[in-house]
């Protein structure tokens, strides 16, 4: 035998081979892809048209026009704090008078939970056919609960 040869041992590799993982990877990439506009269609519902514009900011109080449970509207000026209006066109006339001496003035609106959607929008768009450039809606905070 030879003395002076001397057999190498070779260490074994400690790689993963990444390739199979990558395609499952994109294979699953595929049917989220597929998949996610199926699953976000939502539930159809009926809307009523209105068109409406986001409240701007302003440092001014802005009037309120609210609507309670029972279906009743009232208006806050800010110096006299609600007083009920029995029609919904007389409180239009109210808030144009209003906004004739104060343009720049925001309008909001507060409406009760319980009060059906239709008469929130109903009273949106009479405002804005007033002459409100924007109507906003007043929520209440979730800390305030």
């Amino acid at each position: 035998m030879m003395q002076g040869y001397q057999r190498k041992r070779r260490r074994p590799v400690a790689e993963i081979n990444v390739v199979p993982y990558i395609d499952v990877m994109l294979v699953l990439l595929i049917i989220f892809m597929v998949t996610a506009p199926i699953v976000t269609q939502g539930v159809k519902v009926d809307l009523p048209t209105a068109s409406a514009e986001p409240l701007p900011s302003d440092s001014k109080p802005p009037v309120i026009a609210s609507i309670d449970a029972e279906g009743n509207y009232y208006l806050d000026v800010g110096s006299t704090s609600n007083y009920q209006i029995l029609e919904l066109d007389k409180l239009a006339e109210e808030v144009a008078a209003i906004l004739l001496i104060d343009p720049e003035r925001p309008v909001v609106v507060k409406g009760d939970r319980s009060i059906p959607y239709e008469k929130v929008i109903q009273l949106m768009t009479t405002l804005q056919g007033a002459g409100v450039p924007s109507v906003g809606l007043m929520t209440d905070s979730p800390k305030e609960k």
